[in-house]
């Protein structure tokens, strides 16, 4: 594992130490540089021993000692990049097996990378981990990471992820909490699989991890309509969706007592499903599981009654209509009730998912066709948007539609609108 170094910070430290760009880093305190965890990881110590090859071939040792954590200035080549791992398993509940065929590429592509999980919260099973790379990541102190637990009952961990290896996470995240390093927790939540005791144990096992387990999320499972040769996997009913929030309730005022912390954090579409109001601001302790629809809906709503509180801008006057997922729909409506800028008419539409199937109801899902068919005929001055509905770039819908063929199929102009009620009570009044 050598890298090319490709820029030197001029006249800083390594530079004054005499590395150049186009010398070959080979290690960095006697350790071979994997990739730029590696690299930032060791880079950071105060006395930092580079072993550097330059361009003519001479090998040398540099030493630098510089503030702890204070950067070298160096830049690798595309070799210490952190290109994603994928994953191993066969998920009972994985969402990109359930999407039909003929969608572009990247949308199947299913990642399971613990440096993603370090550098950008995603969520992994470790079972792409070998016991060399799991040494890594105690060594490296790779904290806080994201870890898909679904159940810590060997057996069947090792049913649900169809992978015959992935019995032994109990095990790691007892080396992470006896190595000081610090996790979040995810559940996905499959009827008749790993809830009721199931999810008892499983909750018990990971408080008993406090406080290096910091918190849990209870997601109930996704199932989309194409799901032809796929294990028997039931959707949550409103009766065992409030199952699974008493059950929550029960370990929230546990460890509210114990730990000072809920620590399990149902997700907000638990609650919708089981008809349920969204707790208080509160409940959900700094959001440390929104990523996870954890909280969102209370954090949107918080930010559009402040938005709103606050404003002294008088208001477009207008109909405008938000289509949205079903499942949100009765709360925007409340929302648009009691938020709504005065002379703003506004009509909450529930677009159902016909692309996936009606059992998938959030807005983010929601492809540009089944939205475009929401919309004919309506008669509103203008339509609100939520963004997350498009990928990153803002141009693509799920089925592969445009953002500009939805603008032409549809009888009103249309506005895009960041996932946060600041930025929806702007785009009411006609600002954003």
């Amino acid at each position: 594992m050598e890298h090319r170094i490709e820029f030197v910070q001029p006249h800083g430290i390594a530079w004054r130490r005499g590395v150049r760009p186009g010398d070959t880093l080979i290690s960095i305190n006697g350790e071979q540089v994997i990739d730029h965890i590696d690299y930032q990881a060791l880079s950071a110590r105060q006395k930092v021993d580079l072993m550097i090859r330059t361009e003519t071939g001479e090998e040398k040792n540099v030493r630098i000692i510089k503030a702890k954590s204070a950067p070298l200035g160096l830049s690798l080549s595309d070799t210490a990049c952190v290109s994603p791992r994928t994953c191993r398993n066969k998920c009972i509940f994985c969402f990109i097996d359930q999407m039909p065929p003929g969608m572009r590429e990247t949308l199947y592509v299913k990642d399971d990378d613990w440096r993603f999980s370090l550098m950008m919260g995603n969520y992994v099973t470790l079972t792409n981990v070998d016991d060399e790379e799991f040494d890594r990541i105690v060594r490296r102190k790779a904290s806080p990471l994201y870890i898909s637990v679904h159940t810590t009952d060997p057996a069947l961990r090792c049913r649900m992820l169809n992978n015959r290896f992935a019995g032994n996470i109990l095990e790691r995240l007892q080396r992470l909490h006896d190595a000081g390093l610090t996790f979040h927790c995810q559940i996905v939540l499959c009827p008749g699989w790993n809830d009721g005791k199931q999810l008892e144990k499983t909750l018990t096992d990971l408080y008993a991890l406090s406080p290096y387990a910091k918190s849990c999320a209870l997601v109930p499972v996704g199932l989309t309509r194409f799901r032809e040769g796929l294990a028997d996997v039931k959707p949550f009913t409103k009766e065992s969706a409030q199952a699974v929030l008493q059950l929550a309730e029960t370990f929230q005022q546990k460890a509210l007592a114990e730990m000072y912390t809920r620590f399990v954090f149902p997700s907000d579409e638990m609650y919708l499903i089981a008809g349920r109001e969204i707790p208080a601001e509160e409940a959900y302790e700094g959001y440390p599981q929104i990523e996870n629809g954890v909280g969102l809906v209370r954090k949107t709503e918080e930010a559009l009654k402040a938005a709103a509180a606050e404003n002294t801008l008088p208001a477009k006057k207008r109909s405008v209509v938000i289509p949205c997922g079903t499942s949100i729909a009765p709360v925007m409506k409340k929302w648009m009730d009691m938020y709504a800028p005065e002379g703003v008419s506004v009509t909450v539409l529930p677009v159902k998912n016909n692309f996936f199937g009606h059992t998938v109801t959030v807005t983010g899902l929601l492809t540009g066709n089944d939205i475009a068919a929401a919309l004919q005929g309506r008669k509103e001055d203008e339509a609100l948007l939520c963004s997350n509905t498009l990928r990153e770039e803002q141009d693509l819908f799920l089925d592969d539609s445009s953002i500009e063929e939805l603008r032409a199929s549809i009888p009103m102009p249309l506005t895009l609108t960041p996932n946060d009620g600041a930025s929806l009570y702007r785009a009411l009044l006609g600002i954003e």
